[in-house]
This record gives C-alpha cells, structure tokens and sequence, in this order.
C-alpha cells in the first residue's frame, strides 16, 4: 500500500461533522401518499430522479407504470433503473424487466420521448460493442432534443460500459463544464440556504402605567381645586376691585399655560433621556444560548457588515452599541417566544443594521435629539405662565383674604395642596398617555419599514433555486472532480473498472432541503474512488458548494487487499457514517447523513436519511468497496465474468 502520508488522519477525524440546524423549505414535491393518483406519484417520482435520488425514483415510477402508461413515463422508467448504479447492482427481477422492456413498453404515436426511448435502448443494446458499432447511434444522440439528450448523458454514466462509456463521458463531461456556472448559480445558489422569512412582528408599546389610585387622586385634585378656585374667585368678585378681578384672571391663563408648556417640556426631556438610553446604553450582555445571544451575534454580523463610507469598524461598533443591545432585547421580546428561530428574522436584521448605516450616513441617526428638544417658544410660555400665576394669581388671592379671612385661608390652602397632588397626578398621566403614543407612532413607522424591506427581501430571494437545480450543479462538480481525478493519474474512463463517490457535509456546514427531500450543503467532502487493476485510487476534497472550488485534496492509494472492512453504523438518533478500514488499522470515516432534527410534518425520521444516503452516491458506492473487501484482488476477475454474464441476460429478449 503506498504510504498516504500524514493528510489520512484529515480524512479520518472528520467521522462526527458538526453541521448547523438546517432550512427546510416546505416546498412538497417529494411527499406523497398511497391515495395520491399514478400521475402524482410519477410526478414525485422525475422530482426524484432529478434530484439524483434514483432509488425512491424507481419505487414511484415503477409504481404509477402501472396505472399511467406514456411515452414520458416509460422514458423515465427506463432512466430510473439504470441510474446510480451498474448492472452489477440490478436484481433478478430488475434484469427480467430490462430484458424484456420492449414487451413492456406499450409505446404510442411520436413524439421526443419516444425518441428518447429508442436512444436508450440502443444504448442498451451498445454496452461493450466495438467502436464503429456505437458511431450511429452517439450521432443520433446527437441529434436528440433537449431535455431527453442532456437526462440520458446525466444518469447512465455508471450503467455503460466500453467504448460508448468514453464517448458518453466526453459528452457528459462538455456539458458539465458548460454548465457548472450556468443559470446564475453564483448570484442564485446562496438564496437556496436561507429560509422563508417570517412576517415582520409589531413591538407592542408597553400601555399606560396609570394606577386606580392615581386616576382617583388625579380627579379628586381636579375637582377639589376648581372648587377651591371657584370659591377665591366669587371672594374676589365680592371686593369690587377691577384689578383684583383681572389677576385673578391672568393667574388661572397664566396656570393653564404654564401647566401646558411645562408637561410639554417635562415629556421631551424624559423622552429624550429614554432615547439616549436606547442608543446609548445600557449595554447588558445576553445569556449564553439563548435566543437573545443568537439574535446579538446576528446584529453584530450586519452591523460590522454594513459600514457607512468613511466611519472606522471598532468606531462604529462602540458608536452603536446601544442601539445593538436595543435590538437584540427587541427581537428577544418579539419573537424569542415565536420558536421561528433567528434564521428566519435574518433579513429583518440586515435591514435594521442597512438602516443604521443609511441613516449614519444621511446624519439621521441621532435626529430624535433636534425632533425631541425643547423649543424656546414653550420654554418662555411655561416660565411666563409660572411667573405670571405666582405674581397675578398670588396677588388675587391674597386681595381675597380681608373679605372672608378664615373662609379664604382655608381655600387658598387647600388651592395648594389640590394643586400641588394633582399637578404630580395628572403629570404621571400626560407622560404615560403620550409616551405610549409615542412609541405606538415609532412602532407603526417601523412595522411600515420593515414590511417595505420583506417586500424587496422576497423580490430579490423571487428566484431560488429548485433542488433540482442544486442537484444539477453538485453533479457538474462532481464530473469536473472525477476528471481531475482521471487526469492526475493518466486514465480514461473505459480503463476505470468502476468508481464511486461520497458525498458528506463538511465541518460546520450550512445546510438546507425541501421536505421530504435530502440535505445540501453550502460546503461538502467529496470522495471519489477509482477502481483500476492496480488497486484503489481515493481523492478527498472539500468543495465549496457557493463558489465551485476545491479545496484541501488529499489522495491516497492502496491495493485491493488493503481494504479490511467497509460499514455505515447507524447511532440512535439516526446519524449515518461510512466506515472504511485498511489492514494497517487506518481508518476512514465520514459522516454522510445527520440525525431526524428539523422534521417537519408528515416526513418519516429514516425517510429523510434514506433520500440524503441516496443523493451522496453511498449505495453504489458500498456495493463497490463491499464487494472489494470481501473478495479482493479477485472482485476485478469474477466483475469481468459477472459482467459477460449479465450481457447475456440483458441481450436474450424477445
């Protein structure tokens, strides 16, 4: 066995991937039901398929042949049963029905499926025919319309063998070049990984905090010292005085409009001392695992990401780490409860920071300071309605003491005391009424904004891709790889006697599905493994899903009676890892499928895993290396025999 040097030890502690709590998009083009009708099923059944899922695709396809027979579902029928695999894995029965396919068919009229059908039988009846006898029927494939022409070079990769192999290999590999990048995939693929965001929530004002005790005290004051006025006012009256009567006058304007103003400034200044705690502080630190925490690291993110032009990143952040703590105990009170998780609030985020940053940049950010300062025309009226009552309104009342002297003492004193507790009383009331207005007004213009931001949060995600589409782009790269892979070590595809691959989640890796559906990632460890007489030729990469690059290749190489044992354990929680080890007591282990997390309703907890093992390739991949483990060297010798035999049985139909 050649040495593999010190990158198998990468490979093998990967054996438990940390991945992130996955989206699932719900999206139901893989459920189905036994009651749904055979077209539905065929119809989950291609969804399948095109999801490189060929096992529950034959299940479906076989299933609604019965009761829905076209030219479309017999080309599909015959795409499922070969595809992801060799005919070294078909069964007895599978054979039988490929053998006598053409007495299955019942094939009508004319139309591209059923050109698409004959391309495949004839590909059929190719594998391991010379080369001059393959010519005319590459070149009617050729001609083929799409999408039969691209389906038929996409999933019998595995099954042909021989000169048409290489032929379709060069189509295949063209095409996956070609379309590798297409479709936008750079501008589109990230949206696939976010989730649907949840609707915006109102922050509900905390309502007016006025006391029974203080409503009471407040219109017992009132009344107390309009009767208290009153009463000074008809002494007043009594004395005939003109002028007393006009201070008396000016007094209770000069109480009204001082009293008016005054509550006016009072409310602006404690509006702004709450604001600058808002945006100032304080700057408390959430719990450590709570929704809170996820939310702050979240703001965090965006706000170091959406930087005004000019403004230095550490300045910025200790500029806003008031309205950042702010946020995060907003979105905690709003949504922690909801159970949508943070993911689903991450455009909301980005919008409030994107705002910030606007407004930073626009000199808006600290306005409600100008907004909430006292102008100096209520400033002069609530000191000139003070001055005006403690001169006028003093005067009056003490002209009103010779008439009555005991009777108007006692007004005059409990003119006071009403005051003064009503004063306090109905302040406290102001304040709150006009607090919660406030921010009953703050709310809605929020609310307003943040539903403008979903509406072109959801123009712009308007395009995501379909799982289909990610399947598409992750099988390009993997034919990309596998040339790699052929050219690092000088073979075509007819001198490989079989490869495989895996596909895994590579460490930390987002991830996201369709329900129903098998996960993907943003990033993957791809293994492929080239089977040749000398032995096992293994390439590891790492794949950056969003970007199409490999990173960190590790290659290895051993004979075929190096391979001890090859696995997949299952744990309790339903977590696949495949297992391959050599004689040496080297082991390589990845994990290629996660637990039932993130369920939604009507999914099966061993459905999902099932699907995910069928998208990584991992059951041809484990009838290649089993098969190699068992019987080693002489696996290559009884697949030659294996493979005439079956030649033979696929050829023998009527």
């Amino acid at each position: 066995m050649t040495d593999p040097g010190p990158h198998v030890e990468n490979v093998a502690t990967d054996s438990h991937v940390a991945v992130q709590a996955g989206t699932v998009h719900v999206d139901a083009i893989y459920m189905t039901t036994p009651h749904d009708p055979p077209e539905t099923k065929f119809r989950a059944g291609v969804s399948f398929l095109k999801g490189r899922m060929p096992g529950p695709a034959r299940h479906l396809i076989n299933e609604a042949r019965v009761g829905y027979a076209t030219n479309e579902v017999y080309f599909y029928w015959l795409l499922a049963m070969v595809s992801g695999r060799t005919r070294h894995e078909l069964t007895k029965d599978e054979i039988a029905q490929l053998r006598d396919r053409r007495a299955i068919m019942r094939l009508s009229g004319e139309d591209p499926w059923r050109d698409g059908v004959r391309i495949i039988d004839r590909l059929l009846e190719s594998a391991g025919k010379p080369e001059e006898d393959i010519r005319v029927v590459v070149k009617d494939l050729d001609a083929l319309r799409e999408p039969q022409r691209s389906l038929i070079l996409e999933h019998l990769e595995l099954y042909l063998e021989g000169p048409i192999e290489d032929h379709l290999w060069r189509l295949a590999l063209t095409k996956a070049r070609t379309e590798q990048m297409a479709g936008g995939r750079k501008d589109r693929i990230w949206k696939f990984f976010h989730p649907a965001p949840k609707e915006p929530l109102p922050w509900i004002p905390r309502p007016p905090d006025i006391p029974l005790s203080t409503r009471a005290g407040a219109v017992t004051a009132a009344v107390t010292l309009v009767m208290a006025t009153a009463y000074l006012g008809h002494l007043i009256l009594q004395t005939g005085r003109i002028l007393l009567v006009l201070a008396y006058t000016l007094g209770v304007a000069g109480a009204y409009v001082g009293a008016r103003n005054a509550a006016d400034w009072h409310f602006r200044v404690v509006r702004r001392r709450a604001k600058d705690r808002q945006y100032l502080g304080p700057t408390t630190k959430a719990e450590r695992g709570s929704f809170a925490k996820r939310a702050e690291h979240r703001i965090d993110h965006y706000f170091a990401t959406y930087l005004p032009p000019g403004v230095d990143r550490d300045n910025w952040m200790v500029h806003t780490r008031g309205i950042r703590c702010s946020l995060r105990d907003e979105l905690a009170e709003v949504y922690g409860e909801t159970r949508a998780g943070v993911e689903r609030i991450a455009w909301l985020i980005r919008h409030r920071a994107s705002d910030a940053s606007t407004r930073q940049r626009e000199g808006t950010l600290w306005s409600y300071r100008a907004e909430l300062a006292t102008p100096t025309r209520t400033k002069a009226l609530a000191i000139l309605g003070v001055l005006t009552l403690a001169g006028a309104g003093g005067w009056a009342a003490i002209g009103a003491v010779p008439v009555e002297p005991l009777r108007a003492i006692g007004a005059i004193t409990l003119l006071l005391i009403s005051a003064w507790v009503g004063a306090r009383a109905w302040l406290h009331i102001v304040l709150e009424r006009r607090r919660y207005a406030a921010d009953q007004l703050e709310s809605d213009q929020t609310l307003k904004s943040d539903l403008a931001a979903l509406d072109r949060w959801r123009a712009k995600m308007a395009d995501k891709p379909r799982d289909e589409e990610i399947a598409d782009w992750l099988d390009c790269d993997r034919k990309v790889l596998l040339d790699k892979a052929l050219r690092h070590y000088r073979l075509t595809m007819s001198h490989v006697i079989a490869h495989a691959f895996i596909e895994a989640p590579a460490r930390s890796s987002a991830r996201a599905r369709m329900r129903g559906g098998p996960w993907r990632y943003k990033k993957y460890q791809l293994l492929v493994f080239l089977i040749t007489q000398e032995g096992v030729r293994q390439l590891t990469v790492t794949l950056d899903f969003l970007n199409a690059t490999f990173h960190d290749e590790q290659r290895l190489n051993y004979r075929f009676e190096a391979v001890a044992s090859v696995q997949v354990s299952q744990s309790d929680n339903d977590e696949r890892t495949f297992e391959l080890t050599l004689v040496n007591g080297d082991k390589i282990s990845v994990e290629v499928s996660s637990g039932f997390e993130d369920l939604q309703q009507d999914e099966n907890p061993g459905r999902v895993s099932e699907v995910s093992l069928d998208a990584a390739g991992l059951p041809h991949t484990l009838h290649v290396l089993e098969g190699i483990a068992a019987e080693g060297k002489g696996w290559v010798e009884q697949q030659e025999l294996r493979t005439g035999h079956l030649t033979a049985a696929l050829a023998d139909h009527a």
